[in-house]
């Protein structure tokens, strides 16, 4: 069978998809590629960003000048990169206050074009922050995204329908990331025995999270999309391993530390479904402690008893689901 060529379109049970790197990617009508349009998209990138990454960097434009002077000024290296990351929080909320002005003067019948110093000024703001939103990190802590930094420049940059293409690549990245996740958590989790089951539970994981990752907030299966990710996220965080029932201590440190790795890779593999950005730093890290924990922890051998799941020494997880993204 031929390879299917990068953005090809296909009706597939009745909805067009794309096809890029392996999957078929639901498509939805671009926007017709107008300043309001943009101005909208922009709007949407930016809010999306601030959900993803650390806190305090959403500073008002009106204090860019402010923000710009605390980065220049500061010469300690950890606070200098907290203080570029405010200044690129700055900058783009800016671009987004002087993009609106732009549309609110066009809907008065003022002709702007590209050329224009307001535009001008709002592409270098854009880019400026692309640039210095190498120093932002992910909410989690643990590596940048500076991707999604990259998405309101070019949708200030390039056509809209251009700027939705480069996004189904970029979800592909992200589901290919997702089941490389879930690939490892099967392969480490699945033949162990306490771990009876988990696989199932890893797969439709995955699954919801690869739909999650295609369908947008304004489509209106977001409703059954987004509660299904939800309810397969709590279904995996709530799995316990079995456990003899007079567990050895050694027993009881690999339910303790395999909960753990399970549970870092449904967080890590949220994280990037929210995103809908691969994050591969964090992705590369996760693989290895996998690696680790199958190279020291042999599937225990003893009878066990299924009766109840337990993990000795775990408590219960706090229930601390984000805003959909």
């Amino acid at each position: 069978m031929s390879a299917v060529a990068p953005g090809t379109k296909q009706i597939i049970d009745g909805q067009w998809r794309v096809h890029y790197d392996g999957y078929w990617i639901k498509v939805y009508d671009p926007p017709a590629d107008t300043l309001q349009a943009k101005k909208r998209l922009i709007e949407a990138l930016t809010r999306r960003l601030f959900n993803h990454v650390e806190h305090g960097l959403n500073i008002p434009g009106t204090r860019l000048d402010e923000a710009r002077r605390a980065y220049m000024a500061e010469t300690d290296e950890q606070k200098r990169r907290v203080k570029g990351a405010m200044l690129a929080g700055a900058l783009f909320n800016r671009a987004t206050e002087v993009f609106t002005k732009i549309v609110e003067l066009q809907a008065l019948g003022v002709e702007i074009g590209h050329s224009n110093a307001l535009m001008r000024q709002c592409g270098e703001h854009l880019k400026e922050a692309l640039e210095l939103g190498k120093m932002v990190l992910h909410r989690s802590g643990d590596e940048g995204i500076d991707e999604l930094w990259g998405e309101p420049f070019k949708a200030f940059a390039y056509p809209i329908e251009d700027f939705y293409e480069s996004r189904y690549l970029k979800i592909s990245q992200t589901m290919k990331a997702i089941d490389q996740i879930a690939g490892e958590l099967v392969a480490t989790f699945g033949p162990m025995p306490m771990f009876t089951g988990i696989d199932v539970v890893i797969r439709e994981f995955a699954q919801a999270a690869k739909v999650k990752s295609e369908t947008l907030q304004t489509d209106p299966a977001i409703f059954d999309v987004w509660a299904a990710f939800v309810a397969s996220s709590e279904r995996l965080g709530c799995f316990r391993p079995l456990v003899t029932a007079s567990p050895s201590i050694e027993e009881q440190q690999q339910a303790t530390a395999g909960l753990q790795l399970v549970r870092a890779g449904r967080d890590l593999v949220s994280y990037i479904t929210r995103a809908r950005v691969p994050m591969p730093k964090s992705t590369r890290e996760y693989v290895e402690r996998c690696h680790a924990f199958r190279a020291c922890c042999e599937p225990a051998v003893a009878v066990y008893v299924p009766v109840e799941r337990t993990a000795p020494e775990l408590t219960p997880e706090p229930q601390r689901h984000a805003r959909s993204a």
